[in-house]
């Protein structure tokens, strides 16, 4: 499984979110969904059906469960909820079940809120209609609606490549999100949070010679990996580390991996640190005369570094140490052989 140890007891643990099971419009049941996630390396996993939280939380096949509810509305504007205990009922009005989920003590992120009206197909987008609505975070990447996206049914052959080679449809995260959530932080002085979604259901196929299954749950689960950056190792005690993973999430402390293109068992390190601190995505540190970004991606890539939305630095490598001279947030974007791979939460130079 993948578990890196860094420097001052950092501990990495890959998880998948927002995947669909039986009880909405997935096909698996809980002990095939564990057991595939087991199979890609998976330490822990979130469950959020439509509108639905009929899955009972625990530790199964030695995957840690947590389940949210993706409350959908019939057409747009739907919403991963977390750490809630009850469901909350999906209204015309955004902004009703976000204040439902908070009320809960829970949080959430808006899901694939920029699908594409360029479809080649017949999946009608879901979107996110008003961007003025605050929400605690953004689902910055979502593989099935990216496939969706750019699959076009217009002809067997084209139906065909879509599935065959499904990975070559995957573009990254869409701009207009990027640029809503760089905004986002701008706006803020805390850290607006990033993740990524497999949206996996394991949808059935019929209707030709030999009935498929589109993305099975273990193929979803080798795809968007988010990496979450934990102080201590995961408890044996599920409600203890279901704090740790949530906690971790709500404020950012996770890295989004592609695992398509990810060439090495090690997972990507990055990190800000002075003389005397550190910090990892979603914290914040000060600035001083020595305070220097590290990355290591284990792997030769094209790498972007943002500070605030801005590009200010570019490198082809699997490695940067890069001196800080300016407040702000940093993030970075990564690509091999063209491909999207990674895209980390911000780090806060304060």
């Amino acid at each position: 499984m993948n578990k890196q140890k860094l420097k001052n007891k950092l501990f990495l643990y890959s998880g998948a979110i927002h995947i669909h099971s039986e009880y909405s419009d997935g096909t698996g049941n809980i002990d095939e969904i564990t057991k595939a996630a087991k199979k890609a390396g998976l330490f822990w996993i979130i469950i959020s059906d439509h509108n639905k939280m009929e899955i009972k939380e625990g530790i199964y096949n030695g995957v840690y469960v947590i389940v949210g509810e993706e409350i959908s509305p019939q057409y747009n504007n739907h919403y991963l909820a977390l750490n809630i205990k009850n469901e909350v009922k999906p209204s015309e009005n955004p902004k009703t079940y976000i204040e439902a989920v908070k009320h809960q003590g829970g949080f959430g992120f808006v899901t694939h809120p920029d699908e594409s009206d360029k479809r080649r197909n017949k999946a009608k987008p879901i979107k996110w209609l008003d961007k003025s609505i605050n929400a605690d975070g953004l689902e910055i990447w979502n593989w099935f609606s990216d496939w969706a996206d750019n699959y076009d049914d217009t002809n067997i052959l084209k139906i065909a490549y879509a599935y065959f080679f499904r990975h070559k449809l995957i573009k990254g995260p869409n701009a207009k999100t990027l640029i809503w959530w760089d905004d986002l932080n701008i706006k803020n002085t805390k850290i607006v949070p990033a993740i990524a979604g497999v949206d996996a259901h394991a949808l059935k196929v019929t209707k030709y010679i030999i009935p498929i299954k589109i993305f099975p749950y273990e193929y979803c689960f080798k795809t968007l990996n988010n990496i979450l950056i934990l102080n201590n190792k995961l408890p044996d005690n599920f409600e203890e580390a279901k704090e740790n993973i949530l906690n971790s999430i709500k404020y950012g402390k996770n890295i989004i991996v592609n695992k398509m293109y990810s060439k090495s068992k090690n997972l990507p390190v990055f990190m800000i640190k002075n003389d005397i601190e550190q910090a990892c995505c979603g914290e914040s540190v000060n600035f001083t005369e020595n305070t220097y970004l590290y990355i290591n991606l284990f792997q030769k890539a094209s790498i972007k570094i943002l500070r605030n939305g801005e590009h200010f630095y570019s490198a082809i490598s699997d490695q940067i140490k890069l001196k800080i001279e300016k407040f702000g947030k940093y993030r970075f974007e990564a690509k091999y052989k063209n491909n999207p791979w990674i895209y980390s939460n911000p780090i806060l130079v304060k």
